[in-house]
């Protein structure tokens, strides 16, 4: 049986690391292969048995009550809260637990984050478990940007915020953590003093249960974890869910599809595929134009000429290459590039112009 849980979705960042993009458009929501990123961890929460969700917002925040509303397209209810100021990821916390929309045993999403694992059967496990606090960790190439996680005898004993030399043999903590009593995080919060960052950091919080002997209990994944706060990390996270696509070919193929490719309906072919590749609703990819691997070109995008490889096109954008390449690059929503030739690595934010010679 699936217990019912709530759930928290910290959405409130600026997205700084992702600028220009993220002025105009909060990070979780930027699509990836037709939705948007936070759209697939809900899928998770939902399928771990979380009924009610409270998206903590700021920064950007009414774009997410215009997506969700009050959660009925997603089949959960859906309340928001606001975090005035950032002031850390155990403040958002505690801001969701003091609106009262948080009453029951309780899961913490990171909005940008996504897993490989199902964290379903995580939360799962958790509701099942006598443990008063979860937490899920992984490895890391660079554990000294994240909180890390120190293990003894198999039990968690130590975490550090953002080591700058973290001691051998722990682990990174991911934007996943669950909670089994509201009341006593909201306690555990009032003990708590901030960082150095002038934040209330989340290993702190998991902190205090540990110094006073509550069990806290662990997973670890063995699949791949990321948290897309920068353009190289969120091109990283396409290429990897790129890679774990089927063929599905609904739109129109006049051209050549070769590997592994998803074409959605309206979408028209007169190019090149080669896949892993996405191709949204209503994209067009003339005859002058190659799209090699791991590009994803969201809905309603124009690519009249040149090739892209490892790049992700949004919405509505208008793309005339020519003879240029277009690689490891980010193009956001409504823009209009247009170059000669040469390759070129392109970052650009909503309503964008690149017109080479203008």
């Amino acid at each position: 049986m699936v217990l019912s849980m709530d759930g928290v979705v910290l959405v409130a960042g600026e997205g700084t690391r992702l600028r220009p993009l993220t002025f105009t458009v909060p990070k979780p929501l930027i699509p990836i292969m037709g939705r948007p990123l936070i759209s697939y961890g809900l899928r998770g929460l939902v399928s771990g048995g979380v009924d009610n969700i409270v998206f903590v917002i700021g920064h950007l925040g009414g774009y997410f009550i215009d997506y969700f509303g009050d959660g009925s397209s997603i089949g959960v209810r859906v309340s928001y809260v606001t975090q005035e100021r950032r002031l850390g990821i155990a403040h958002a916390i505690y801001r969701a637990i003091e609106s009262g929309a948080v009453k029951e045993s309780f899961v913490v999403y990171l909005g940008d984050n996504y897993f490989g694992n199902d964290i379903g059967f995580i939360i799962r496990s958790f509701a099942g478990s006598d443990h008063d606090v979860y937490i899920v960790l992984t490895k890391t190439k660079d554990p000294s940007k994240f909180g890390y996680v120190l293990l003894r005898d198999g039990k968690v004993y130590k975490l550090i915020e953002k080591p700058r030399d973290p001691p051998p043999g722990g682990y990174t903590l991911s934007g996943l953590y669950m909670f089994r009593d509201p009341d006593l995080v909201a306690r555990a919060f009032k003990d708590l003093k901030p960082s150095w960052r002038g934040e209330y950091e989340i290993t702190d919080l998991i902190q205090w249960f540990i110094d006073r002997d509550y069990s806290v209990g662990y997973s670890i994944v063995t699949g791949w974890w990321k948290d897309a706060g920068s353009p190289s990390d969120l091109l990283e996270l396409l290429y990897l869910m790129l890679d774990k696509v089927d063929e599905r070919i609904e739109g129109e193929v006049r051209g050549e599809v070769i590997g592994r490719a998803v074409i959605e309906k309206g979408a028209v072919i007169e190019g090149r595929i080669v896949g892993p590749a996405y191709i949204g609703r209503g994209a067009y990819i003339s005859r002058d134009a190659i799209i090699e691997h791991y590009v994803d070109v969201e809905s309603g995008s124009r690519i009249l000429g040149g090739s892209l490889t490892r790049s992700l096109v949004l919405e509505e954008v208008e793309i005339n290459a020519s003879r240029a390449r277009i690689v490891d690059s980010i193009i956001g929503r409504s823009s209009k590039v247009m170059l000669g030739n040469g390759s070129y690595s392109i970052i650009t934010g909503d309503y964008s112009r690149i017109i080479q010679g203008a």
